[in-house]
């Protein structure tokens, strides 16, 4: 799974933060073995206490330990990598374009200007809450808002500059876009990612919607991540 270019770095490096992640790894990781070009996989794992880890290394993928949390994790697994450019996938991202390399590559050496960018995103499934945000997530992106499970992907160079991920509980993809947004250009590839809505399942959808906007929306006039993560449960 892991190509390598001739100067021994891979042209991408794709980093997943995963805990007790069984059910969906696997999915992710065989759409991942489809994909073309020279890409370095990297598991970076907060304690799973199932198969995840077992998984991630029948596919080929490079398994490192972290410190639990998100943010903590991918900032970890991009220490280890040495990837061109990184790209940070959710643990269930079921589907990517085989061209994912090629595309970011392209992207890239076309617009020496941009830092990095994100893809569309369609959740899977036939709920109402799937079809929504699948309808939602292009209003926000105009916006300037995206999200992780879009796909974030950035020069390793820059990656470096501006310090990675923080290890917020909540929204250190948010963080990690403004800071970006801050130093210079993103771009949007209108390829899609397909990732699942089970945070959707089993849940009163409009309940859960609400709280995700309000929390949101204390984060953006300043209330610390920290402090938030205590009404999200994390």
């Amino acid at each position: 799974m892991n190509g390598v270019v001739e100067n021994g770095r891979p042209s991408v490096s794709l980093i997943i933060p995963t805990l007790n992640e069984e059910k969906s790894i696997g999915a992710t990781l065989e759409s991942i073995a489809r994909v073309k070009g020279d890409l370095e996989v990297i598991v970076a794992d907060g304690g799973s206490e199932d198969r995840t880890i077992e998984i991630a290394r029948h596919f080929g993928a490079t398994v490192i330990t972290s410190d639990r949390g998100r943010g903590t994790q991918m900032h970890t697994g991009a220490r280890a990598a040495r990837g061109h450019t990184f790209l940070f996938l959710h643990a269930d991202t079921s589907s990517l374009p085989s061209d994912l390399v090629e595309r970011i590559d392209e992207a890239l050496l076309r617009d020496v200007a941009a830092l990095g960018g994100n893809f569309a995103i369609r959740f899977d499934g036939s709920s109402r809450a799937a079809s929504f945000m699948t309808w939602l997530y292009p209003k926000l992106r105009k916006l300037g808002l995206c999200y992780g499970d879009s796909g974030i992907f950035v020069r390793a160079s820059v990656y470096r500059e501006i310090g990675g991920f923080n290890s917020f509980p909540l929204f250190e993809d948010l963080d990690f876009i403004r800071r970006l947004q801050k130093r210079g250009r993103m771009i949007h590839l209108p390829v899609e990612l397909v990732t699942s809505a089970r945070r959707f399942e089993g849940r009163r959808f409009p309940f859960t919607f609400a709280r995700w906007s309000i929390l949101q929306a204390l984060y953006w006039i300043g209330v610390s991540p920290r402090t938030l993560s205590r009404f999200y449960g994390v």
